[in-house]
């Protein structure tokens, strides 16, 4: 391979990188913008509490739906296609929510914008593995630290927006005009080519040569026995399926300790604590800057000490320090608590992800899909599983949950990569 093909290789790649990162980001700040927003919309509307958590419950339920249709859409139009014009319906979508006249209205568009939202989850971590490929080591963790940016920013904007007085749709339409742009011009520059177009190194240096695609890596010692085995047309592997299901448990887990910082974290801050409320919020605020942390350091740590051991390590973090929390309640070993637990989790999503989309014997997006579908399930059945707990025992022996969570990773963990490859 000539130096000048190359030097075109890694400026395409670098492109494609800052791309996907902007696709993060823009994922990440859209729905966020509204989140400030809901007590002026919940009022607006006239909602109870009752039907204000029912309404908004429409976003995960659409997202496991459209997350169903992932991997068909990635299969026919391109990872690349669908993210970006993805999050051109979804800022439709965020947009959408500004006029919705009544609850039920507000309730639909919320369906249609989770559905979008996780179509365009699977398709830009797919993306992002294929950059990912290209540089032959771990860079998947920054692009999710770029959606923690992404989230912070909106969520900033949004506030800011709130606190302004600004009209919600006049607020709603330049943050939808703005991301809805960044997207469309990101994508100029991801990559072109079919979706296993980086695991045939061959094709890249002639498109007409045959395509010599590496066997996947082994993640572990149930797929060793048949890493590299082409299975027949149309059949899936038995050890991909229990494979698959064992990374979406994975995911769950992640999902659980992330919605205990969002959903519980204020709750049990100032009810058990008795903390003020700007204290009490410092709870999700402590584990989205300490998950941020860890996404945007973590592809170093992968790569020197390997996914398997990473994901395993940040396990006994999050356990230790909500258990610490738990163990001895106040509201400083809390923040470190959730601190710790955030840091823990971080790179968890991604490893998870990237083993899934490794796996031989699945058409291209399939195991994202799946994975990505189980992790919004965990996310829709965190809070209830939580708050029958809690109704029973109390929070402190609900948020017990991201304890297990913690350990679960470090059962699980050796389902993932242990090693340094990334082709």
């Amino acid at each position: 391979m000539s130096a000048a093909f190359d030097n075109l290789v890694r400026d395409r790649a670098r492109q494609a990188r800052l791309a996907v990162a902007a696709l993060f980001f823009t994922n990440g700040a859209l729905f966020a913008n509204v989140i400030p927003r809901y007590p002026q919309i919940k009022a607006e509307l006239g909602l109870s509490n009752a039907a204000y958590g029912t309404v908004l419950a429409g976003f995960p339920l659409g997202a496991l739906v459209g997350g169903l249709f992932a991997a068909a859409l990635i299969g026919r139009f391109r990872s690349s296609r669908v993210a970006a014009l993805g999050i051109v319906l979804l800022a439709a979508a965020i947009l959408g929510i500004g006029f919705a006249p009544t609850a039920a209205v507000l309730a639909v568009v919320l369906l249609m914008g989770g559905a979008v939202d996780a179509v365009v989850d699977v398709a830009q971590n797919a993306h992002g593995l294929r950059v990912q490929r290209l540089y032959g080591r771990s860079i998947v963790n920054s692009f999710h630290g770029m959606w923690s940016i992404g989230s912070v920013t909106g969520g900033l904007m949004g506030a800011a927006a709130a606190g302004l007085q600004v009209p919600l749709v006049a607020h709603l339409a330049v943050a939808a005009a703005t991301f809805a742009a960044v997207a469309l011009v990101a994508s100029r520059f991801l990559l072109p080519g079919p979706e296993d177009a980086e695991r045939a190194p061959a094709t890249l240096a002639d498109p007409n040569a045959s395509a010599v695609i590496e066997p996947p890596f082994p993640a572990a010692r149930g797929w060793r026995r048949w890493a590299g085995r082409v299975p027949r047309a149309g059949r899936v592997p038995r050890a991909a399926v229990a494979a698959l299901a064992v990374l979406g448990v994975l995911a769950a887990c992640g999902a659980l300790v992330e919605d205990a910082g969002s959903s519980w974290a204020a709750v049990y801050l100032s009810g058990d604590l008795g903390a003020d409320a700007v204290t009490a919020g410092m709870g999700f605020v402590a584990l989205s800057v300490a998950m941020t942390v860890g996404r945007l350091t973590g592809d170093r740590a992968v790569d020197r000490f390997g996914t398997a051991a990473v994901v395993r390590a940040g396990g006994v973090l999050a356990a230790a320090g909500i258990g610490l929390a738990l163990a001895w309640p106040t509201v400083g070993t809390t923040l470190t608590g959730f601190a710790l637990a955030g840091l823990g989790v971080a790179t968890l999503v991604p490893a998870a992800m990237h083993a899934a989309d490794e796996l031989p014997g699945l058409p291209a997006g399939a195991g994202l899909t799946v994975v990505s579908w189980l992790l919004r399930a965990g996310f829709l059945l965190s809070p209830p599983v939580v708050g029958v707990i809690a109704d029973a025992a109390g929070l402190r022996a609900g948020l017990l949950t991201v304890v297990v969570a913690g350990l679960g990773m470090l059962a699980l963990g050796g389902w993932l990569v242990p090693r340094r490859s990334w082709r």
